[in-house]
């Protein structure tokens, strides 16, 4: 008992299916931020001259404001001027960041649209639950991941930045526009050595977060037999429910005797009912059969009706073996059917 109630299996479909519309879904922040950097840099790379040129458009009209005593127009002119540059400058990096943080979770796990996770749930607000999830495996990870990411982007960043060190007394004899796009290789440069450091802590972030997202959804035997108990329906219910359609049937089937032109007995196990209509039928067709108790059912109900019993028994037991109900009678079984009909229209004084 205790070993069903183990969580040792993998989750199944409808488990993965049903915590994804929850919004539980294996997902890592560093793998999002990665692509929101990569994007980001990528742009302001190509960005770049256009964003120099506008720098120093900056920086012309700004000065422009120093040869004469400044008015409130100047102000207000300078106000609104430089708001609606830097929404122009920043507004393609801001989209671009925007679409590459929908991309970084789409790529995770596809995409999905819920209200669930954001739903408020007084679990959340649990202190016993809190200090469990404080001191987790998962937590424990990420600060030690946290402390290595930070660590080691430091190291990177700083031993980049000694070995530009000695470049820098040059670089103060050159104008102001060389200073600027030396200085934005320089970015370039450290962004992407960032972006190659962020892309290794990823990639083993979002190997944890799959290993603990499948983790937590294992199942227990007893769990995945309850859920094919779910799905299937229960035994005991679909029984019941078989049992009423196969009664329902009966009746159906018992209501079709009274129309019949004969019932073909063995005689005691076997009762199959035969109607013929010639303008409807292309055949004779058995409309109710049975053994044992159902079959006495039949000649009872036939008796009652004045539907005649033929006792015939080769032709009733391949009639209730081979010819389901509302079926027309095989040609092969024409002549026998046929024979019978004759007796029971020439008893009745009809034609057939």
């Amino acid at each position: 008992m205790a070993d069903e109630q183990e969580k040792t299996e993998e989750p199944t479909p409808k488990k993965i299916e049903d915590a994804r519309k929850e919004g539980n879904v294996a997902k890592s922040q560093d793998v999002s931020g990665v692509v929101t950097l990569i994007v980001g840099v990528v742009v302001v790379v190509f960005y770049m001259k256009f964003l120099l040129y506008k720098i120093m458009d900056f920086y012309i009209y700004y000065v422009s404001f120093f040869s004469h005593e400044f008015t409130i127009n100047d102000i207000v002119s300078l106000f609104f001027k430089s708001v609606l540059e830097v929404f122009i400058l920043l507004a393609p990096l801001g989209i671009a960041i925007m679409l590459a943080g929908v991309l970084g979770n789409v790529a995770q796990f596809g995409f999905l649209f819920t209200t669930k996770a954001i739903m408020p749930k007084f679990s959340k607000i649990n202190p016993i639950s809190g200090l469990k999830n404080l001191f987790s495996t998962k937590k424990l990870f990420e600060g030690v991941k946290m402390t290595l990411k930070v660590a080691i982007a430091f190291i990177v960043g700083f031993q980049l930045f000694l070995s530009w060190l000695n470049e820098i007394p040059k670089i103060e004899l050159f104008d102001l526009m060389t200073q600027i796009k030396w200085l934005a290789d320089k970015a370039v440069i450290l962004a992407f050595t960032m972006i190659g450091v962020f892309i290794v802590f990823a990639v083993i972030d979002f190997a944890f977060q799959k290993y603990q997202y499948k983790k937590s959804l294992k199942m227990s035997k007893q769990e995945i037999k309850d859920e094919m108990k779910n799905s299937e329906g229960n035994p005991e219910i679909k029984a019941k429910i078989r049992q009423i359609q196969m009664k329902m049937a009966q009746n159906r089937m018992m209501g079709e005797v009274p129309k019949a032109d004969v019932v073909v007995t063995n005689p005691t196990h076997y009762a199959v009912a035969i109607k013929y209509n010639r303008s409807e039928d292309r055949a004779p067709k058995v409309v109710a059969k049975g053994v044992d108790h159902l079959a006495q059912k039949i000649k009872e109900i036939a008796r009652e009706n004045d539907v005649m019993i033929v006792e015939n028994k080769p032709l009733a037991r391949q009639l209730y073996a081979e010819v389901e109900i509302d079926e027309e009678i095989p040609e092969k079984l024409y002549k026998a059917v046929i024979e019978v009909l004759v007796y029971v229209y020439k008893t009745k004084g009809k034609n057939l």
